[in-house]
């Protein structure tokens, strides 16, 4: 069994039959990281090769210049086929599922689309939107959940050369409104609603909502829950009835490499949402070529990545890479432990998955229910692990390889952002190595530099990092390229390098607290609590302190607590970090407040505890928590007022003590009350 601080490596088994094992391969990568994208990118189909891979005029930079692409066609070619491998690999592949669809009802009868059907609905969509006047560069918004019929949106998007902006579809109708404001799209593609724990979502009465003051003359629907919805003829029309009498062929649009591909805009939770831009030509190939090395994808893998489509790794990994590789990819509507806590690991088992891409938050809520819940899966035809969202402590990185993976799987964590595109950091499961908590290395051809604590990438930057901000360039550089310079890109990430080389993700430098004037990172704190094993989840929080500035306040998730669970944490920090790290407060709770996608909404802890207005809550996969949190912070805070009042009362009573004594002893120390009240 794996320990704390452990190194792990690959089997030879495993690493004999890895796309990549030898760790030359980085050093090879870094003398000529151009000539080192330029070859993989050979391997994917042009309509025209580049004429030029790399130019750079900071802060900007192009890839594969002068080149012609679109990615369905190295999905499907021109011709129904994947035209790198030529139509030999197409009547193979054809029959393949490719997606397998898992409803949340139990009851509800999974859907799967091979190859062949799915590049059918991709045209029939595709033909649908020319007709409804969609041209190339055009912007299309989708709002849509966890269905298939989100996939083949996003595909037939791109096959005629629009502009894909996928919108989280929990996001509030003013979150989606913003962001289709942003882009002037005229079309939305949505549904009547999904199922979300048992009850039917209304997702059209939010799409409604959304477009108002927008630019959408028309919405399609996607018939899901067969709900009662509001619906305004010439604007509104079934997905159905649309695609319905279109061919299921369409020519692929030819796109310039440096095409405007899709948008996705950043959550917004600390300001207004940026669109960030990703190009067709350094995405696919930075896409494909991650996914292949870093999941070790094979053709007969069944993928699962929890992720949403809404998000940066629905649209890379779910979607965009596992097809490229020719996978089948698994796509769950609903929540992972609903109705019951192992609804992850029947999945799992049913399907037969062999990996599986996760977060951090899911694999702490594993690890809540504890081992006995999974006691009777085998997991027999899991290979890979993989860890995604935000940093992970050693705690949950241990239980999952060790309970879940049963310490045989390959473990690869990952760091990357909507702005990468892509995972730049991350062992390679044939080379490894792999130790809890640490990232490891960056991915060949990437350039990754630490300064000052601060993870910086160094040109030539990935092919598939974001080209700008969406009518937003006066952003883009102060974001991106004012820390360092027009030629450093700052990731606003804390990151160590451990003596092996491998890379820690401390988390956010924005998410640093200053007490008394030392920085203390909180990502650094959360994993030195959750070492303790009563601890499954935490988060912490700077909050204001007359003091000392500011000073951390822990909210702590155990199914057992003992009862001196707050003395040990505070021990645990001062044997790992030192007692300046101490917090102000250990505060137990059920459940911290996560996004669907599984990320601790820590602004938000932050804004309960000092009184602030929380804003939007319809990005929270369980807003029910907030209210608990709230009450257990208001019963702390009367406790706290009525022990002021308790000791305020003892004062008074001493005072009157000392008072009746001085009279009967001496002046002198009467002469001292006005001093010890003010005390």
């Amino acid at each position: 069994m794996l320990k704390r601080g452990d190194l792990y490596y690959p089997s030879e088994e495993f690493k004999k039959r890895a796309w990549v094992n030898d760790d030359k391969i980085y050093k090879e990568a870094l003398k000529d990281p151009i000539g080192f994208w330029g070859k993989l990118a050979e391997e994917l189909f042009w309509f025209e090769k580049w004429k030029k891979t790399f130019e750079h005029d900071p802060p900007y930079f192009k890839w594969f210049i002068g080149g012609k692409i679109n990615i369905t066609s190295n999905i499907f070619s021109a011709q129904g086929g994947p035209a790198s491998g030529g139509e030999k690999d197409w009547l193979a592949r054809r029959d393949k599922p490719a997606l397998i669809w898992e409803a949340e009802p139990i009851q509800e009868k999974n859907r799967i689309l091979t190859y062949g059907e799915l590049f059918s609905e991709v045209c029939k969509l595709a033909n649908a939107l020319k007709k409804l006047g969609v041209k190339k560069g055009d912007r299309v918004g989708i709002y849509l959940p966890i269905v298939p019929e989100v996939v083949i949106s996003m595909l037939a998007v791109a096959r005629i050369g629009a502009v894909h902006s996928v919108v989280f579809s929990a996001f509030s109708p003013q979150a989606l409104k913003v962001r289709l404001q942003d882009t002037e799209a005229k079309i939305l593609i949505t549904a009547d609603g999904y199922y979300r724990r048992g009850k039917a979502i209304n997702l059209k009465q939010a799409a409604d909502e959304g477009v108002n003051d927008t630019k959408i003359e028309k919405i399609i629907v996607v018939r899901r829950t067969n709900s009662e919805i509001n619906w305004q003829n010439g604007r509104d029309f079934w997905y159905e009835e649309s695609i319905k009498n279109e061919d299921g062929f369409c020519e692929a649009e030819i796109m310039d490499a440096e095409d405007l591909f899709f948008i996705l805009y950043t959550s917004g939770s600390t300001g207004k949402p940026k669109g960030v831009e990703h190009t067709c030509g350094g995405y696919a190939v930075q896409t494909k070529f991650t996914g292949k090395w870093i999941f070790d994808f094979r053709e007969e893998d069944i993928f699962w990545c929890t992720s949403d489509p809404g998000w940066i790794t629905g649209h890379t990994y779910m979607i965009y890479s596992s097809l490229l590789n020719g996978v089948t990819t698994l796509i769950f509507e609903g929540a992972l432990d609903s109705p019951n806590p192992d609804r992850w690991a029947q999945i799992i088992e049913k399907h037969k998955i062999t990996i599986f891409y996760t977060a951090p938050t899911a694999i702490r809520m594993f690890e809540k229910y504890g081992a006995d819940v999974i006691k009777k899966y085998k997991f027999e035809n899991l290979r890979l692990l993989g860890s995604v969202g935000e940093p992970i402590d050693e705690s949950a990185w241990l239980w999952f390889f060790n309970e879940v993976g049963k310490g045989r799987c390959s473990f690869v964590d990952t760091w990357w952002q909507t702005e990468t595109g892509g995972i730049l950091i991350s062992s390679l499961p044939g080379i490894g190595p792999f130790k809890p908590a640490h990232t490891g290395l960056p991915f060949p051809g990437v350039n990754i530099d630490i300064k000052d604590g601060n993870l910086v990438i160094l040109p030539p930057f990935s092919p598939g990092m974001l080209r700008g901000i969406f009518k937003n360039p006066e952003k883009y550089l102060e974001t991106y390229w004012s820390q360092y310079g027009k030629e450093v890109y700052f990731t606003s990430d804390g990151a160590v390098r451990d003596q092996n080389g491998l890379i820690r993700i401390i988390g956010r430098v924005d998410d640093v607290i200053k007490v008394a004037g030392h920085r203390i990172s909180t990502g650094e704190l959360e994993a030195a609590i959750d070492l303790h094993p009563a601890v499954t989840e935490t988060a912490v929080i700077g909050v204001p302190d007359e003091i000392k500035g500011e000073v951390p306040l822990a909210f702590v998730v155990s199914l057992k607590a003992p009862d001196n669970l707050k003395e040990e944490i505070i021990n645990q920090i001062k044997k790992e970090i030192g007692p300046v790290a101490l917090p102000k407060e250990v505060i137990l709770v059920e459940d911290l407040p996560k996004t669907r996608s599984g990320k601790i909404m820590r602004r938000i802890l932050r804004k309960l505890f000092i009184g602030e207005d929380l804003g939007d809550l319809s990005t929270l996969a369980n807003p029910e928590v907030v209210e608990k949190i709230k009450e257990k912070i208001q019963k702390m805070e009367n406790q706290k007022g009525f022990l002021i009042i308790i000791l305020d009362i003892l004062f008074v009573v001493l005072g009157i003590a000392i008072l009746i004594m001085g009279l009967f002893t001496n002046q002198e120390t009467l002469a001292q009350l006005p001093s010890l009240f003010k005390k």
